[in-house]
């Protein structure tokens, strides 16, 4: 077997793309999409029909409306061709909204539902800030599933749990850049890779903290830079992982062994931490990596929203 049919024996591979040909070629059970991506995929002659039909559709509505409109349009297609589920993100502009959070995953949620969509099918990308994980409390307990995104830190990932939120994304390749970055010069590939590699270690240690403790809230690894964090992070839960790495994955037949497992959960060092609103503002204020990369990574979806928003104007107008 190559290296994806082999990480496929104990890991639910997610196709981070927008690209639906991508999702066919490689089989992999659900998806994730961002403001990025689909950005992205518009660009594209073959899914600009999908973005001129939602400006069609929503001609005397506001922009606001076409996108909504157009996420839940990728979402439809992306489930014709994924047996399990779809991540569909919330305005990045909405992060430290608890109420407009709530609002717009009900809204996405109301509008895959009209047409035919079951909400099971559906994950609502929150970014992990204090205020997306207080939505997505609520949000659980109306049966609205979320993927929270934009994950740095343990103290986040905790909470998360806590909060009874479906999915967490902890980015790895993101850890991994700004660890490089800062090293500089200083930076030694080989001492810093593979097991050593940060955004493995971060990934690995909430996933030994959830499992130590019995968390239900799965682990999806998401943001690779390499094969090489995908395999020594075989076994969590979920990998989401790019079209590129998948024809990595895809094109090797090198042996992937099994790195995480319920028995990874067993190491004794392991101390439950505090989360409360004080613990967890400190907490994160004290990792400067964590608090530096989700800082970053609302601006740049922010940005990119305001992108695709620009497209859709400029497409009104014409």
């Amino acid at each position: 077997m190559n290296q994806l049919e082999q990480l496929k024996q104990f890991t639910t591979v997610v196709a981070d793309t927008g690209d639906f040909q991508t999702m066919r070629q490689y089989t992999p059970r659900d998806a994730t999409t961002n403001p990025s991506l689909i950005f992205k995929a518009v660009q594209k002659d073959e899914y600009r029909p999908l973005l001129e039909q939602a400006v069609r559709d929503q001609r005397d509505g506001s922009v606001d409306a076409v996108v909504d409109a157009l996420l839940i349009a990728f979402g439809q297609e992306i489930l014709k061709i994924v047996p399990g589920r779809v991540s569909t993100e919330v305005d990045a502009r909405l992060s430290f909204d608890t109420d407009a959070t709530i609002a717009k995953a009900r809204h996405l949620i109301d509008l895959y539902e009209r047409c035919g969509v079951p909400r099971e099918r559906i994950l609502i990308k929150i970014a992990s800030t204090w205020e997306g994980i207080r939505a997505a409390e609520v949000l659980q307990k109306d049966g609205i599933r979320c993927n929270m995104t934009l994950l740095f830190s343990l103290v986040q990932a905790v909470a998360c749990a806590e909060a009874g939120v479906q999915l967490i994304s902890p980015f790895v390749g993101r850890i991994y850049d700004w660890y490089k970055k800062h090293a500089g010069s200083a930076w030694d590939e080989a001492k810093n890779g593979g097991a050593n590699d940060p955004g493995v270690q971060s990934v690995r240690t909430i996933y030994t903290y959830y499992k130590k403790f019995g968390y239900n809230t799965e682990v999806m690894g998401a943001s690779f830079r390499n094969t090489s964090q995908i395999c020594e992070l075989a076994g969590c839960d979920l990998l989401t992982i790019s079209p590129e790495l998948l024809q990595a994955l895809h094109a090797s037949d090198a042996p992937l062994e099994r790195k995480l497992s319920q028995a990874t959960g067993d190491a004794a060092n392991v101390v439950r931490l505090d989360t409360n609103e004080p613990a967890f503002r400190w907490q994160l204020n004290e990792d400067a990596m964590a608090t530096e990369k989700l800082a970053e990574g609302i601006r740049l979806f922010a940005a990119d929203a305001i992108k695709l928003e620009t497209l859709i104007g400029t497409l009104r107008t014409a």
